[in-house]
């Protein structure tokens, strides 16, 4: 097999999939329904794609690797199949992609993308070269895939779709499990087994570290039989495996330490200077894997200090005046709580503003309350029209939340320009400006640094 044909080349996932095998020396096709910037990276790296739909494309393929939002009835799927050529989905293909490598898999509902480049970045800081996959580039390799030389491959298990179940990992690193993904899966208990069945996959020999500090994870695992199945915990509490103890906030970050209890040995000192209490969290993890590879985590000390984040996690856009502005890829309650959290510690002199893109329609619908208690941990609230992605029917408008939270404090616009005016006029003073999208948010935090900017000149 040499020649592969992408249905959705564009999307993050299909994409770092299709930029390794380029890397690799494969011939990659793709089609998209419309560019994007992960369209014109595999674009750009040799993948010959096109815009639409190209049955004559995928027939010229040997085998064809279609994204979740490609149904059944898409004429690239329905003329391969016809043809008798191979239509994966992605965990179908995944045996193929990993075979031959040692897989570490980072899975869990949030924070899996950071915890994988927290763990990339160490392991080139320890002069180990491993092939990778993940959701979002890595800020400094301005890449989110790479076909290393070692015989590593780590790599984002993302549970939509039931990806993570065509990985069959050396070590399962699990950073949480809390219910996502509802037009996926229809209850938490359908989610929880997915997880269950990820887990089970790991394989003889290796490991599953998973902390223990997430509700989810304690429930998951004393709820299931996993006999047979080395699992090894971390958070705060000495009772866990390994132990992040004597955590201090710097100013711009935090330094602390990470005990094996079960050595008694304290692992290093370590600097993060990514914020967020949950971060730690995603740090003891990475380093955990380290310690259980057989790597001195305190060697990557110094990587670890150094590492700055993904795009789209609370990456700053622009500081215009007193204003600053930040994109973030949050889309689920608990993510928004954590990085709003996150921000009163970093910007404890600042007045914070949510502005939210909500993500499919479900998941607003099933997560309604906890969208309002997240984001009245801000100070001022704008809600933007839903980001459908792969939904076609909407059951209600975000704006019930705006209404529900009430009073002056949150505001719903249909147009992104007159919420960005709104915004741009009423930030005096210290404000920072969180968007949080899984969608068009990056377009939304460009035109509000534009307007700031077009203000602060114009004072």
């Amino acid at each position: 097999m040499s020649k592969v044909h992408f249905i959705g080349i564009g999307g993050t996932g299909i994409s770092a999939i299709a930029l390794l095998l380029l890397e690799k020396g494969w011939q990659v096709s793709g089609t998209d329904k419309s560019a994007s910037r992960y369209f014109d990276a595999v674009t750009a790296k040799g993948a010959y794609t096109l815009l639409g739909h190209s049955p004559e494309l995928a027939l010229a393929a040997d085998v064809i690797v279609r994204s979740s939002a490609v149904h059944d009835d898409d004429p690239e799927v329905v003329a391969a199949r016809k043809m008798g050529i191979p239509v994966l989905k992605r965990n179908e293909f995944l045996p193929e992609l990993t075979a031959g490598y040692q897989t570490i898999a980072v899975a869990g509902s949030h924070g899996k993308t950071t915890c994988t480049a927290m763990l990339v970045t160490m392991l080139r800081g320890l002069g180990v070269d491993p092939t990778f996959i993940l959701g979002a580039q890595i800020r400094p390799l301005a890449t989110n895939a790479h076909a290393g030389t070692s015989d590593l491959f780590v790599i984002e298990a993302d549970e939509y779709d039931n990806m993570f179940l065509g990985l069959s990992p050396k070590f399962s690193l699990l950073t949480n499990v809390e219910y996502d993904h509802p037009d996926f899966f229809p209850t938490p208990e359908a989610y929880n087994q997915a997880f269950a069945a990820f887990v089970h996959r790991t394989q003889p020999g290796g490991a599953v570290i998973a902390c223990a500090e997430d509700e989810g994870v304690r429930n998951l695992l004393t709820r299931e039989d996993f006999d047979g199945i080395k699992i090894l915990t971390y958070g705060y509490s000495a009772d866990f495996t390994y132990q992040i103890q004597n955590v201090r906030w710097n100013g711009d970050g935090y330094n602390f330490n990470l005990k094996h209890t079960s050595s008694q040995q304290v692992l290093g000192e370590f600097s993060l200077r990514v914020p967020g209490r949950h971060n730690l969290l995603n740090a003891a993890g990475a380093l955990a894997v380290l310690h259980q590879m057989g790597l001195n985590p305190s060697s990557a000390s110094e990587s670890l200090a150094e590492f700055v984040g993904t795009e789209r996690r609370f990456e700053q856009v622009c500081h215009s005046g007193d204003t600053v502005v930040i994109n973030d890829y949050g889309h689920h309650p608990t993510q928004l709580d954590l990085t709003l959290e996150a921000a009163r510690e970093l910007y404890p002199d600042h007045r914070l503003w949510a502005v939210w893109e909500p993500h499919t329609f479900s998941r607003t619908d099933r997560m309604h309350n906890a969208f309002v208690t997240a984001l009245q941990r801000a100070d001022h609230i704008v809600i933007l029209p839903t980001y459908a992605a792969r939904e076609t029917v909407e059951t209600n408008t975000p704006r019930q939340i705006a209404e529900e939270i009430g009073g002056s404090k949150a505001a719903y616009f249909t147009n992104f320009a007159e919420a960005a005016d709104f915004v741009a006029m009423e930030a005096e003073g210290l404000n920072v400006v969180i968007v949080f999208s899984a969608g068009k948010g990056p377009e939304f935090a460009t035109m509000l640094c534009q307007k700031l900017d077009t203000r602060r000149q114009n004072d």
